[in-house]
């Protein structure tokens, strides 16, 4: 899958490609050192920052999602 902004998609295949070889080459086989692409994600991650702004997507309710981030609708379930 391609990214939200075509200037980002290169920084996003060398995020998959590092995460991917790391988590099966690493994670999967009971290696639970720190995730190696972290300075890659931050870098794409800011380039997809920059297109949703340029672009003026709209990313209203979305402030819950990443690490860390509580779910502004709560995590209760009905029965």
């Amino acid at each position: 899958m391609n990214s939200v902004g075509s200037e980002c998609v290169e920084l996003k295949r060398g995020y998959d490609l590092c995460f991917n070889r790391w988590f099966a080459e690493k994670f999967l086989k009971g290696d639970r050192s720190p995730d190696p692409c972290s300075e890659l994600f931050k870098q794409y991650q800011q380039c997809v920052k920059k297109a949703i702004k340029e672009k003026e997507i709209p990313i209203e309710g979305l402030e819950f999602m990443g690490p860390k981030r509580e779910n502004p609708y709560g995590s209760s379930s009905s029965s």
